[in-house]
C-alpha cells in the first residue's frame, strides 16, 4: 500500500536547483536509506516532505498524518536544562492536542508504554542534559514515537553516537521496521552501515541517482558504472 509518492520535485534556492526532477514511491513498511554526499539534497527533501519548505514544482502525496521525525542536530548543550526525560518524551504528545493542552492519565500511560519499549524506563526522571548520546537519542526516538506514527522521518540520528550506541540505534530502528511495519525514512553520512540494516536504498545527488533494494543496487551495472567496482559493494554491503 503506498504511503508516500513524490513526481517531478524540483527545489531551487537563491538561484542554485538542490533537487531535480525528483520521483520516487514508497510503500507502507518500507524502510528506506537516503544516502548521497554533502550537499545532496537528503535534508532539504525530508523538509520538503514534511512541509517545512516550499518547493517550485512537483507534487509531493503523503497519505497518513501520522508522522514521525527526528530532527537533525538537536541538541541540548545545558546539564541544567530544567526538563527530565519524561516531560521531553511527553512533550511530543502536544502536537494533536486542541487549547488548552492538558496532560491526561492516559498520555502518563502512553508514556510508560514507550519508555519500557524502547528499554529506557530507568531513565525516566533523569535530566536530559545529563544523558549521555545514545540515551539522549533513544529518548527523541521515544518522542517521535509516542503518537503511534505510521511513517518515521530520521535525519542523521546517528551523527555524535559512538559505533557501538550507533549500531544499537539502528538495530533498534530495525526492529520497529520488522515488527511494526513501521515505515522508515532515514537520511544517514553513515553509507558504510545502513547496508546491514535498511531495505532500500535511495541515492541522491541533487537528483535521483538511484532507487530500489540494496541487491537491485548491488547488482546494477549501472551503479558499478557510476560508482565503481569498489565503492558499490562497500555501499551495498551484500559481500564478506
Amino acid at each position: 500500500m503506498k504511503i508516500l509518492e513524490i513526481k517531478d520535485l524540483n527545489i531551487i534556492y537563491q538561484g542554485y536547483k538542490i533537487l531535480s526532477n525528483i520521483s520516487f514511491l514508497v510503500e507502507k513498511g518500507d524502510y528506506i536509506a537516503i544516502v548521497g554526499p554533502n550537499g545532496a539534497g537528503k535534508t532539504t527533501l525530508i523538509k520538503a516532505i514534511l512541509g517545512l519548505i516550499d518547493i517550485n514544482s512537483g507534487k509531493i502525496s503523503l497519505t497518513t498524518d501520522k508522522i514521525g521525525y527526528l530532527q537533525q542536530r538537536f541538541f541540548l548543550n545545558d546539564p541544567k536544562f530544567p526538563a527530565n526525560v519524561k516531560e521531553i518524551v511527553k512533550s511530543g504528545l502536544l502536537i494533536n492536542k486542541k487549547f488548552p493542552k492538558f496532560y491526561s492519565r492516559k498520555d502518563n500511560d502512553k508514556v510508560e508504554n514507550i519508555l519500557t519499549k524502547l528499554d529506557i524506563k530507568e531513565l525516566e526522571n533523569k535530566i536530559i542534559g545529563k544523558l549521555s548520546g545514545g540515551e539522549f537519542q533513544k529518548v527523541l526516538l521515544a518522542r517521535a514515537l509516542i503518537s503511534n506514527p505510521e511513517i518515521l522521518f530520521l535525519d542523521e540520528p546517528t551523527t555524535a553516537l559512538d559505533p557501538v550506541a550507533r549500531d544499537n540505534f539502528y538495530n533498534l530502528i530495525k526492529d520497529l521496521n520488522e515488527k511494526e511495519n513501521l515505515t522508515i525514512l532515514l537520511v544517514s553520512h553513515d553509507i558504510g552501515s545502513v547496508g546491514k540494516y535498511a531495505k532500500k536504498i535511495l541515492y541522491l545527488d541533487q537528483k535521483l541517482i538511484f532507487y530500489g533494494t540494496f541487491d537491485e543496487f548491488c547488482k546494477s551495472p549501472d551503479m558499478t558504472c557510476y560508482f565503481g567496482d569498489i565503492s558499490q559493494h562497500f555501499i551495498c554491503q551484500r559481500h564478506n
